[in-house]
């Protein structure tokens, strides 16, 4: 049979399902590989009126991963902007934050926050001095609320998605799944027949998919991602890091040594600037805890 081409729209274990032209294929790779992500554009031989095989993968645009000390997990592929939500309650996570946005940096993708649940408006104060760290950084931060203002979110969001394959990463509880609704009318549908297709039954939530944006132009699409607690970076160098910092940008080149890592060396024109209150102390201590991490792989 003759050779197409599709886009990743769901992926569980070894099992995946493209979208070809608005048909959707059951595929399976060659052997025993699964370096395929959401998001990827593959060349598929069908195998049946519903499956195929995934011959290769395009070349890819971006590729957003998390790894631990042993092993590497693909998020999704050839995405342009990335949306952390987090919300007034229950409380998110910084060093998640964080490390997403290091993981953009490092990957060359755009990053932005979504604060949900603005209405609660007792913890509305602490949530923005929370996320006014990461505005003060350059990435743009976004107020709404999904159950209470929900024409409002769309409006927010729709001109951001416009025009980009985007993903939506987050904490369990942050509202992720209703802002994905609100953006997505038949998401819990396409959900079901994705279960169906991939044979995950009612694990709906452990897999990442892709819904393509009704009313925006060809291409625009929203990645839905598993709510996870854990971001490792470990496959990221120390070169890499240094400069995933945004804030660290300006003293890079500054220090007294060449090699410098930022830790404890004299004259570090990075740690100045930490002392000077030029770069926040939590930013800086994640920077070390990545630099340990990264010196642990295995892989």
């Amino acid at each position: 049979m003759s050779e197409l081409k599709g886009t990743i729209i769901a992926a569980h274990g070894r099992h995946y399902l493209a979208d070809a032209g608005g048909v959707k294929l059951q595929c399976v790779t060659r052997g025993k590989k699964t370096n395929v992500a959401v998001g990827d554009v593959v060349h598929l031989k069908k195998t049946s009126e519903d499956q195929a095989v995934i011959e290769r993968i395009a070349d890819r645009k971006t590729l957003l991963y998390r790894s631990d000390q042993y092993k590497s997990k693909l998020l999704a592929a050839n995405i342009s902007r990335l949306f952390i939500v987090v919300a007034t309650e229950p409380g998110f996570a910084d060093d998640l934050v964080s490390r997403a946005l290091v993981a953009c940096e490092a990957a060359g993708i755009e990053a932005h926050l979504i604060l949900n649940k603005i209405d609660v408006e007792d913890n509305l104060p602490r949530a923005r001095e929370r996320v006014a760290v990461y505005a003060a950084l350059g990435y743009p931060v976004h107020e709404l609320s999904a159950r209470a203002r929900p024409e409002e979110a769309v409006a927010t969001l729709m001109p951001l998605l416009e025009g980009h394959s985007s993903i939506f990463i987050g904490q369990s509880g942050m509202g992720k799944s209703s802002l994905i609704n609100l953006l997505v009318p038949d998401a819990d549908i396409a959900v079901r027949e994705i279960s169906e297709a991939l044979d995950t039954g009612k694990h709906t939530t452990t897999f990442t998919r892709l819904y393509w944006l009704e009313g925006a132009s060809a291409g625009s699409s929203i990645i839905d991602s598993p709510g996870f607690q854990e971001f490792g970076l470990y496959h990221l160098t120390e070169g890499m890091l240094e400069r995933a910092f945004v804030e660290f940008t300006p003293y890079l080149g500054g220090c007294k040594y060449y090699n410098c890592r930022h830790l404890a060396e004299p004259q570090c024109a990075v740690l100045g600037a930490v002392a000077e209150g030029k770069i926040a102390k939590m930013r800086h201590e994640l920077y070390a805890q990545l630099l340990h991490e990264s010196a642990q792989t295995l892989y």
